[in-house]
């Protein structure tokens, strides 16, 4: 066990203030996230206890980003003085509304260690208890490190550290059922494990030092409860398995460290090291240090000064993940890492709408040029007629899916961005021929009435029981907010992919009027068709489930998007009326609503069973991805306000919910009424990269 120099590093840190954790559902409520680039991630909360089914110290990703596994849930601590006192630091609640044990009462100190979470629990007697979690960057691996302080003058006794990992074996998705007949095999030495709950499962490896002490005892935990789960109306218990704990004697200054890890033999670490010898905590010490200088590139890469966009160029990191090699898909060349985006966490895979939108951000911003080149590729290689996958399922050997009408519109849009940032004209060269092909699918028409209508040249879209746009909520075969016909934004995607591919061509020699021509019908058509002169703002939705002449007028954010991807499109007095409007109507500090809450159809509050969610996920819910279009448009159609000014306005909210949900990142979405409640995932791709992008483009 070795004494570290520092409690923490150079790295920006975000602490949490004691409010945070004060009451057990104050603690309960804030989030921590750790990610290891494959996918995988360990999250919980600050109070300790488990209030998802996606709440796990190990939630490895053997097979790429898709059919994660959890493996640990959590571990829980007890210290055992040397006046035999005896202090458990964890906490459980279970189906009864019991909470047992509660040491989150202990808690003294939480603190985010640039993306690494740490807790200091006081022992009394002037002890504490620090305990740092992170994963291997490329592998499936948790630490869970441990240090024992004392305070200044005061001379302590080594204590008893007792811990206590709860397992499981499951999709991330789903809960366990436990059965007393029910044991996980088990192979320990005195310091490790190897436990597998079934024999076709992966195994879980958790290794200690060597002065750790390994005691079997094959356990079930009945009936713990997720109320975050029972909240969203879905399963809310499951039991957990102890296969056995790990003591070990800590002494003032020393560290002590429990790692977890998907079997493999090698500990999941560059082949020269080894955990579990003589030398764990100095493996342990190079891992860490591995971790912190690793962020510290991130840092550097990104030229990210300020608190704000440095805490966001970490967060926009863990949503950047490896891919894995599969049929269909390009083989990554020299300077194109094969890298996919999760949409975020802890439940979605990678979107290819999400990933395009949260490109710039993610990767541009943070001076991750080559990752922008290798989503670009990856995604281009999985095109089938003209289209972009909308999703890649969670299963594996499931094909992905195309229901979408705009991701590889988005798609023009994200590579327009990274030419400009690299000027890498050699990549457009590679992929003019794919983006030509495209364009040609969606004249002609492609999958679910994609196509563009011939007497105005704007695209429509459509089918019976599938929905194509970012509003795409679906319970059984009710789609929420279908947007049939001609949405606004796709008319402006569409328009813009046009003007980009004409430009394209020209730098390529090629010949550009077909594109010309046909931007010139968009041109032609957009305001008489969009252009809600009794409202002063633009319609949704034209030529509305397939009707001709009819159009949805609900105050929609989507006219933003328009305003913001082709501005040429409408009059500045048009733009000026419609943003006043927006302002007005759906701005709330936490995004711009989805629908303004005099409709009918408005619903304010995001909660409920999964019907009632998805009935408001797109009806009045608040995105803060949206605050990025909505700043461009503003910038664009009232050039004399101070843009920074109008930008820092925007982004301070922002920065004041860092702490609030998910610690160090930002939400999905908000509630569209009062309190404004950040719901949905709390570390959300988009959120985080439009902030950034917002926050990089600087005075």
């Amino acid at each position: 066990m070795t004494q570290p120099a520092d409690a923490f590093s150079d790295l920006p840190t975000l602490v949490l203030p004691p409010d945070a954790w004060a009451t057990f559902d104050a603690g309960a409520a804030h989030e921590w996230l750790v990610t290891n680039g494959l996918g995988g991630y360990a999250m919980g909360t600050v109070a300790g206890v488990t209030t998802r089914c996606y709440h796990a110290y190990l939630v490895a990703a053997p097979r790429g980003p898709r059919e994660r596994v959890a493996l640990v849930t959590k571990i829980d601590e007890q210290v055992t003085l040397a006046s035999g006192a005896r202090i458990a630091l964890g906490a459980d609640e279970y189906a009864d509304s019991t909470v047992q044990p509660q040491g989150y009462q202990r808690l003294a100190a939480f603190t985010l260690d640039g993306l690494l979470p740490v807790f200091t629990f006081a022992l009394g007697d002037g002890l504490a208890l620090e305990k740092r979690l992170w994963m291997e960057h490329g592998a499936n691996l948790t630490f869970v490190r441990y240090r024992l302080i004392a305070g200044a003058g005061v001379a302590a006794a080594p204590v008893a550290l007792r811990l206590l990992p709860f397992l499981v074996c499951r999709d991330h998705h789903a809960s366990q059922r436990g059965d007393p007949a029910w044991r996980f095999a088990l192979e320990s030495e005195p310091a490790s494990a190897v436990v597998r709950a079934t024999p076709t499962s992966d195994a879980c490896r958790m290794t200690a030092g060597p002065l750790a002490r390994f005691e079997p005892l094959g356990e079930w935990y009945w009936r713990v409860e997720h109320r975050a789960e029972r909240t969203r109306g879905l399963v809310d218990q499951e039991d957990v398995y102890l296969a056995g704990s790990f003591t070990i004697s800590l002494a003032p200054g020393e560290t002590a460290t429990l790692t977890l890890a998907v079997d493999d033999a090698t500990g999941a670490l560059p082949t020269s090291e080894t955990l579990g010898g003589d030398d764990h905590e100095q493996v342990v010490d190079r891992a860490l240090a591995r971790e912190r200088e690793r962020q510290r590139r991130l840092l550097a890469q990104a030229d990210a000064h300020d608190a704000f966009t440095r805490r966001l160029t970490l967060a926009a990191d863990q949503f950047i993940v490896a891919r894995e090699a599969t049929a269909g898909a390009a083989a990554p060349a020299a300077g194109n890492p094969a890298v996919t985006v999760i949409a975020g966490y802890p439940w979605f895979t990678d979107w290819g709408r999400d990933t395009m939108i949260a490109l710039p951000g993610l990767t541009l911003a943070t001076g991750r040029l080559a990752e922008a080149r290798g989503l670009l590729r990856g995604f281009l290689a999985w095109m089938s007629q003209g289209m972009i996958p909308n999703r890649f399922p969670d299963n594996a050997s499931d094909a992905p899916e195309y229901n979408t009408v705009d991701a590889t519109l988005w798609l023009f849009h994200a590579l327009d961005a990274y030419l400009t940032a690299s000027g890498d004209w050699p990549l457009l060269t590679e992929v003019f021929d794919a983006l030509d092909t495209s364009i040609t699918w969606h004249i002609r028409g492609t999958r679910y009435g994609i196509g563009v209508d011939a007497a105005d040249g704007l695209l429509r879209a459509g089918a019976p029981g599938v929905q194509l746009t970012w509003m795409d909520a679906k319970v059984g075969d009710w789609v929420v907010t279908p947007r049939q016909g001609k949405p606004i934004e796709i008319s402006a995607l569409w328009y813009r992919a046009l003007r980009l591919m004409a430009a394209w061509a020209r730098r390529l020699a090629r010949d550009a009027t077909p594109y010309d021509g046909l931007a010139r019908e968009v041109e032609a058509h957009f305001a008489d068709a969009y252009w809600y002169a009794e409202g002063g703002y633009f319609a949704d939705v034209v030529d509305a489930n397939g009707v001709v002449g009819a159009r949805d007028t609900a105050l929609r954010p989507n006219q933003v998007l328009a305003l913001s991807l082709a501005p040429g499109l409408a009059s500045a007095e048009q733009a000026r009326s419609a943003l006043a409007l927006v302002e007005r109507e759906l701005l709330i500090p936490l995004g711009l609503r989805t629908l303004a809450p005099g409709d009918p159809n408005f619903h304010g509050v995001y909660s409920g069973d999964q019907r009632a969610r998805d009935g408001a996920y797109h009806q009045g819910t608040a995105w803060p991805w949206l605050l990025g279009a909505y700043a461009d448009a503003r910038a664009r159609a009232f050039p004399e306000e101070d843009a920074a000014a109008t930008r820092a306005r925007l982004l301070a909210p922002l920065a004041a919910h860092l702490p609030v949900a998910g610690i160090g990142s930002i939400s999905e979405i908000a509630w569209g009424a009062a309190p404004f409640t950040p719901d949905g995932c709390p570390a959300q791709a988009w959120s985080v990269a439009e902030a950034l992008r917002l926050a990089q483009l600087g005075g």
